[in-house]
């Protein structure tokens, strides 16, 4: 092994049978520790014999495999020889002491790992497999070596054990490598139980807890990472009824990846997509087994108690496909039994669309901006809540405020084209209903004043709204009307940048004064003019046209 110290700049340390150390990057070594193994004369031949002598070196034996330097403390050092002995010193390598198990015969120690939690803890991993011994043997020592249990149960003979690492974030949970995949302890190695997933049965070299990652190298000469490894620590293994996990800290970015799907069929990434992390807040829930009758939910609040953003697992009943010119269904909660996993997306609620009519726009909220905010998972009557945290992106400075502003500017536009669709839906509604009433009177007042209405409705429904559009491209034949090109604007102002241009400004003072004119006609329409038509309507007897104020 060739290791540097995380103490001691410019200093590497290389073993061979004793440890050696340069303090000026290799320029000068001195010897720090007397042999450290069996020194065994009959193991330190030739290569290749008795038949044939070779020289590639792949049979050097009475060696130091592996050495590990404390995280916690300057100059304590853990070497484990190929022969089966246990060293360490504590004071840079002025003496060194033999901690080697009591009883363990000649193997070769193949992995030690410091816990990241306790300077005197330490775990190694032993394999016998030269000698046609296939236990696994794995040993754990809480006071700097004087003693060592043996915490290899629950790993089926066969599966040799070769790396043991202690999760940094969780203390007592343990990952092995063995021969045969990979398996985890929840207490600190007093039992074991596979964690394979969809990990090949494979020979596992190494491994490696690094930025909320389990990252697993293989025979295979592979590398496979379990991304996410914070639902790991959290993971309760005594009571995981209904549980919800702190998610990791997410940034307001702009990548893709393949992570950040919802979908049932989801089943990790492929060979076509890059290795972008999941763009948004990753959040793992536990459910018991449940009717597909009672609903889940999830509320995003922000540090205000503002509801942001609110999921189901019941799909939106009311939500209208169509060939791409409108708003995209909403995401649905999985609701299986056990472990969950749902991503979101950062952004604020998607704006209605309008039915049968293709809107070229993104029709997806703006993103949230940095904060803190609340989860909280309903199921029944059971409510639980965690925190997320959404981080500035570091590749710009903002100035105080800047967030916030940009927030309101976006979520003024929002609401306000969300308005005008519920608006333009309703009373498109109302205007179909108006028209199959005049078309079953009679010619007399009610007829001509039902048509009269109707002609204005029709009218102030073709300013907000270009019906004729049905597809991508039509809007080359057909013109934008209003809301498009209002949502036109919150496309070019959405950014991560939380920065408004004086131009859009200025293009949404002009836009919200056509709106307030348009949206006094509508309310009009909804307050004045249909109530006072559906009372002539009752009054001759004929009901009523329904729609929601």
């Amino acid at each position: 092994p060739l290791i540097r110290s995380q103490h001691e700049p410019d200093t590497f340390y290389h073993c061979a049978q004793l440890v050696l150390r340069t303090r000026d990057k290799g320029l000068n070594w001195e010897e720090i520790s007397p042999d450290l193994t069996r020194n065994m004369d009959d193991k330190q031949g030739k290569g290749g014999g008795p038949y044939t002598v070779e020289a590639v070196g792949a049979e050097n034996y009475g060696t130091i495999a592996h050495m590990i330097e404390s995280p916690h403390e300057k100059g304590v050092l853990w070497t484990g020889s190929d022969d089966g002995l246990v060293h360490l010193t504590r004071n840079g390598g002025d003496t060194w002491e033999n901690v080697t198990p009591r009883g363990l015969r000649e193997c070769l120690v193949n992995a030690i790992d410091v816990s990241p939690h306790d300077p005197a803890t330490a775990y190694i991993a032993t394999t016998r497999y030269k000698f046609n011994d296939y236990t696994p043997a794995l040993y754990k020592t809480t006071d700097y070596g004087k003693n060592w249990i043996n915490i290899s149960s629950g790993i089926p003979y066969g599966s040799f054990t070769r790396v043991v690492r202690e999760d940094a974030s969780r203390k007592n949970l343990l990952y092995a490598g063995t021969e045969k995949g990979i398996y985890i302890s929840w207490n600190g190695g007093a039992s074991w139980e596979p964690f394979q997933l969809n990990l090949p049965i494979t020979p596992i070299t190494d491994l490696m807890v690094h930025q909320g990652d389990l990252i697993v190298a293989t025979s295979g000469r592979s590398f496979w990472i379990l991304d996410d490894r914070g639902a790991l620590a959290q993971y309760n293994t005594q009571n995981s009824d209904f549980g919800i996990m702190k998610p990791e800290d997410s940034y307001n970015g702009s990548w893709d990846s393949p992570l950040s799907n919802n979908s049932s069929s989801f089943k990790g990434t492929n060979p076509f997509h890059g290795v972008n992390p999941a763009n948004g807040v990753v959040l793992y829930y536990e459910l018991p087994k449940s009717s597909e009758a009672e609903e889940i939910t999830l509320e995003i609040l922000n540090e205000d108690g503002k509801l942001i953003r609110k999921f189901s697992s019941k799909k939106d009943p009311n939500y209208i496909k169509h060939n791409g010119g409108g708003p995209p269904p909403a995401p649905v909660l999985s609701r299986d039994e056990g472990l969950n996993r749902f991503v979101w997306d950062m952004l604020y609620p998607i704006i209605p669309g309008i039915p049968d009519t293709y809107i070229e726009a993104n029709f997806r909220g703006h993103m949230a901006p940095p904060g803190t905010y609340t989860l909280k998972l309903q199921m029944g009557d059971k409510t639980i809540s965690t925190t997320a945290n959404i981080l500035e992106t570091p590749g710009f400075e903002t100035k105080p405020g800047q967030y916030d502003a940009y927030d309101s500017f976006m979520t003024e536009m929002e609401e306000n084209v969300t308005q005008m669709h519920l608006m333009v839906n309703t009373l498109f509604s109302a205007k179909t209903q108006l028209k199959n009433i005049i078309n079953d009177l009679e010619d007399n007042d009610l007829k001509k004043a039902g048509i009269a209405l109707y002609n204005k409705l029709n009218q102030w429904d073709e300013d907000m709204i270009q019906r004729k559009s049905k597809a991508y491209d039509d809007v080359e034949n057909f013109p934008n009307k209003f809301t498009a090109e209002y949502l036109f604007l919150i496309n070019e102002t959405n950014s991560t940048i939380p920065r408004v241009n004086t131009s859009n400004r200025v293009r949404k003072s002009e836009l919200d004064k056509q709106w307030e004119q348009l949206k006094m006609q509508g309310k009009e329409f909804l307050e004045k003019e249909l109530p006072d038509y559906n009372k002539k309507l009752w009054e001759a007897g004929i009901g009523a046209i329904r729609y929601k104020k």
